[in-house]
């Protein structure tokens, strides 16, 4: 794929936040080695939003896993600001499918679990918690709980958190799986807004082909197991996105698109 960014030589070359070479993952289990992932190979730019798409068991949650530090590699490196991912950052968010909120810590509490942690000093972050909160649609809920909160909420906070202590990089692993159909479309076009207000670079994995090409840049369709890549593809829709470019004939190439590969590599969802 040629790069978006060399065209007239009059842009200055964009920067790779993230960089992956030769990356592959191999799990040892009793019944012998299961290859999840092998020779991947890609950039994310700085600010950028990629989506991944590919059928289960092909090791997107594994490439995740490894992007935040939280597995090791069996092959290959992965960078973040040129810099070796070899454990947990913390210039590193993660967005899981479940919120994982303590139920006996508040909103803001929740939200300020980072802070907590790595000792940054509540004080000095508390406002920038609450604008977060304020930023997600949650102002007056500081105080509440996660159990009286609704479901689509609770991921809002989730996202609060991984993003309070201004990471380098989100990570989410399909954040809106457990939502219902009509409560997920609005959470899109919310993290869309979130993301053009903070331009953080994402890296998102969904099973939805039409979520995938909705919200990114770029999206990449991953391979059955193995996992390769079997297709990279621009999103060239323009931004701030509503829900009715899902009607349009580019939109629906684009998922056509995904869809084709996805079936020609079996692994359609």
């Amino acid at each position: 794929m040629q790069d978006r960014f060399a065209a007239a030589g009059t842009q200055a070359a964009a920067r790779d936040a993230i960089s992956v070479r030769g990356l592959s993952k191999t799990y040892d289990g009793g019944a012998g080695a299961i290859a999840a992932l092998r020779e991947i190979s890609f950039t994310v730019e700085e600010g950028e939003f990629l989506s991944i798409v590919g059928p289960s068991g092909c090791g997107k949650s594994t490439l995740l896993k490894i992007l935040a530090g939280l597995m090791a590699a069996s092959g290959g490196e992965a960078l973040l600001n040129s810099s070796p991912i070899t454990g947990p950052r913390r210039d590193i968010g993660m967005v899981f499918q479940s919120p994982v909120l303590f139920p006996w810590r508040s909103v803001i509490d929740n939200a300020m679990l980072p802070v907590d942690v790595q000792r940054l000093g509540r004080q000095s972050m508390i406002e920038r918690g609450r604008a977060l909160i304020a930023l997600v649609g949650l102002s007056g809920f500081e105080d509440r709980y996660p159990w009286e909160l609704s479901g689509g909420m609770q991921q809002r906070v989730a996202l609060v958190r991984a993003l309070v202590h201004d990471p380098a990089l989100l990570l989410m692993d399909e954040p809106f799986g457990a939502l219902d159909a009509l409560t997920r479309e609005s959470m899109n076009v919310e993290l869309q807004r979130i993301w053009l207000d903070r331009r953080k670079t994402v890296v998102f994995v969904t099973h939805s082909t039409s979520e995938a090409v909705f919200l990114a840049d770029r999206v990449m369709v991953m391979t059955a197991r193995p996992g390769r890549i079997g297709d990279m593809l621009d999103i060239d829709l323009p931004r701030p996105r509503t829900l009715d470019v899902m009607t349009t004939e580019r939109f629906g190439g684009y998922v056509r698109r995904i869809r084709a590969g996805l079936n020609a590599g079996g692994g359609l969802e």
